[in-house]
């Protein structure tokens, strides 16, 4: 299936925030190990979720230096976290991550 540029960010946008949140993939190498996607479209992902009103920060582990710690999101916005929980499979064919 094809889609548009605008629709595939979008999905990749919504489904990290889901990974994120349901703590599938909350930290950059584990987002990238779950989707293949590069580094740093996932770092660019996670800093556009903004642009959806999606609250995502991080939080830094206890004691833990150099930025360990790992990504949450506080606030859907206007998404709803539930849709994308029964469109997952349709999500992964399009971006075609596994």
């Amino acid at each position: 299936m094809q889609v548009s540029k605008t629709k595939s960010s979008f999905y990749r946008r919504l489904y990290v925030a889901w990974l994120i949140d349901s703590q599938a993939a909350a930290t950059v190498p584990a987002l990238v190990d779950a989707t293949g996607m590069p580094r740093r479209t996932a770092q660019d992902t996670i800093a556009a979720l903004a642009d959806l009103d999606i609250v995502c920060e991080f939080e830094q582990a206890p004691g833990a230096r150099n930025h360990a710690g790992q990504y949450r999101i506080r606030d859907w916005g206007a998404i709803d976290r539930q849709w994308i929980a029964a469109h997952l499979p349709a999500l992964r064919e399009v971006l075609g991550y596994p």
